[in-house]
């Protein structure tokens, strides 16, 4: 059972499914002179982008959340997106999954088991099932359409799935928001368009980890809003990296111009290096397929002049991004171990961040989680995707 789950985990993590190239047979068949028979080839519809009308799914609907709890224990919320869980099965298949399609919702339970676990020691712990693109069918396309894709569909989920979580369950409790690739894109959408169309929403926001994707420099001074942490203890701020290997020369797609890092185990942005030994404790699979805390694995260092945090100590070839992904994640991508390799760092960062903000907030108090929300500002179930 375990092996199956690690599956299925390698499959989302990486949106594997396959480069699919659309060959079309025609049959010849006889036919009268001067008559032609047309073949009629059955396309698959393109994901609704953004700017189009797109209806949300329901997130009134318990089915629809993958995790949202039945009791209230914590003064703090974390609100999570989990990263691709979803393939094409073929190029007749849709590159945009139903909310209810079963491997993606396999897939995030896992991630929630190996990712999100990280962080429910700092709070309630709120999944919302979302409507995700296939990662090979999104990163076929230019840079431009594959923002207005993710920015379509996705997007629109994320927004009600969030809208419904501040309006229903948050009862005016800080939170942290939490997000690994695809997740982490979707993150962003929260950043900087919900925060920005509710005002004070972001003055709970006790931080961001937007991990496996870029924040970059102009999003910030775009977004005034929320800022790029710069160390240990600052709340409000956003927590970002890519691990590469020292050899890594490609490109990421989940890298843009402009990326910015902080070292996720000593916490500077200033390329100081952080050992191995200094490392809280990894994640990872070991070779039964369990994941298992591992001491002493990787350590890190910011390379300042790409945004990326650069590993050293671990094994290139056991840990890198496989061999059948290399057209997405070039060699030395250590994707797929963004969180797990520094999984008790971001635990403790995370506990330590929450902490700094109740004592720089000593105002805030837990409403009655019974409550329901007041001044409702957007209809939740029909977004127009920005």
């Amino acid at each position: 059972m375990k092996k199956f789950l690690i599956g299925l985990v390698i499959i989302a993590v990486l949106g594997v499914g396959g480069y699919y190239a659309y060959t079309t047979f025609f049959t010849k068949e006889e036919a009268p002179k001067q008559e032609t028979r047309k073949t009629t080839i059955k396309k698959v519809k393109e994901p609704e982008k953004s700017g189009e009308t797109i209806k949300a799914s329901d997130y009134s609907d318990s089915d629809n959340w993958l995790a949202k709890p039945t009791e209230i224990t914590s003064q703090a919320d974390v609100f999570m997106l989990y990263p691709t869980a979803y393939a094409q099965k073929n190029e007749n298949s849709s590159p945009v999954a139903k909310i209810d399609n079963a491997t993606m919702r396999a897939g995030a339970q896992v991630f929630l088991a190996t990712q999100g676990s990280a962080f429910d020691t700092s709070g309630n712990i709120f999944a919302p099932y979302y409507r995700q693109l296939d990662a090979n069918w999104l990163y076929s396309k230019s840079k431009a359409e594959q923002n207005e894709y993710v920015d379509g569909i996705p997007k629109a989920d994320v927004y009600a799935a969030f809208d419904y979580y501040i309006k229903h369950e948050n009862n005016n409790r800080p939170f942290i928001l939490v997000g690994h690739s695809q997740g982490a894109r979707m993150i962003k959408a929260i950043m900087y368009d919900y925060f920005k169309n509710n005002p004070g929403v972001s003055d709970r926001m006790i931080a961001a980890y937007v991990l496996g994707q870029s924040v970059t420099q102009q999003e910030m001074n775009d977004n005034p809003q929320v800022k790029f942490a710069t160390g240990p203890d600052d709340t409000g701020v956003v927590i970002s990296y890519n691990t590469v290997a020292p050899d890594f020369t490609g490109e990421l797609p989940t890298w843009d111009e402009g990326a910015l890092a902080i070292n996720p185990i000593n916490w500077t942005t200033d390329g100081t290096p952080a050992s191995a030994e200094e490392n809280l404790g990894s994640y990872v699979r070991n070779d039964e397929g369990d994941y298992t805390k591992v001491m002493n694995l990787a350590d890190a260092t910011v390379d300042g002049t790409r945004g990326l945090v650069v590993s050293s100590t671990v094994d290139k070839a056991k840990y890198e991004m496989p061999e059948s992904t290399r057209k997405l994640y070039p060699a030395g991508s250590y994707l797929n171990n963004d969180i797990s390799f520094y999984y008790y760092n971001l635990q403790q960062n995370a506990e330590n961040r929450e902490a700094q903000y109740f004592a720089t907030h000593p105002q805030q108090t837990t409403a009655d989680p019974s409550v329901q929300q007041d001044g409702q500002t957007t209809d939740a179930n029909q977004q127009t995707a920005q």
